[in-house]
């Protein structure tokens, strides 16, 4: 156990983590861009929005995506929150689908994504975003763990500039 807490605590296991979330969603981006029409029409299965929204929100999550992507790359402020809103969304997506018993693809890797045509079904790519958002959550937790143990300590009357010196 002590093991696992000290990889869980390592600054390289944070990087892999988050890393590999940046990864994930920057090819995800990648792969919908090359063929933004076919995500458009994946978007328009789901029927959810309305159609006059459905290309302006798969535009909108191709930014979000990119950019959440990019900020989580670089470890700046801001990436994690991105990442985590977006898999709230696709999980909240794919269970009403589910819910619906439709059996379509997510969408996730673009058109013709492997995961989707291999199992037909959403379930995969529901546990897929539920391992990605745990991913999300270690790193917001190390992240704060180790932003408390970073910051200086406040100093005593002794180390005070402003304490009287005898």
């Amino acid at each position: 156990m002590k093991q696992l807490a000290t990889i869980l605590a390592s600054v390289w296991t944070y990087r892999t983590v988050r890393i590999a979330l940046a990864v994930a969603f920057l090819a995800a981006a990648g792969l919908k861009l090359a063929d933004v029409h076919a995500f458009v029409l994946t978007i328009k299965a789901f029927a959810i929005l309305p159609t006059d929204s459905v290309k302006p929100a798969a535009y909108g999550l191709l930014a979000l995506e990119v950019l959440g992507g990019g900020l989580l790359l670089c470890n700046v402020r801001g990436g994690l929150a991105i990442i985590g809103f977006l898999l709230f969304l696709f999980i909240g997506v794919i269970v009403n689908a589910i819910r619906q018993g439709l059996d379509i693809d997510c969408g996730c890797y673009g058109p013709g994504d492997i995961e989707g045509e291999v199992y037909h079904g959403l379930w995969p790519t529901l546990w897929r975003d539920g391992v990605m958002l745990a991913g999300v959550a270690y790193c917001v937790l190390w992240q704060r763990l180790h932003s408390r143990s970073a910051r200086p300590k406040p100093p005593t009357c002794k180390e005070c500039s402003c304490a009287p010196s005898n």
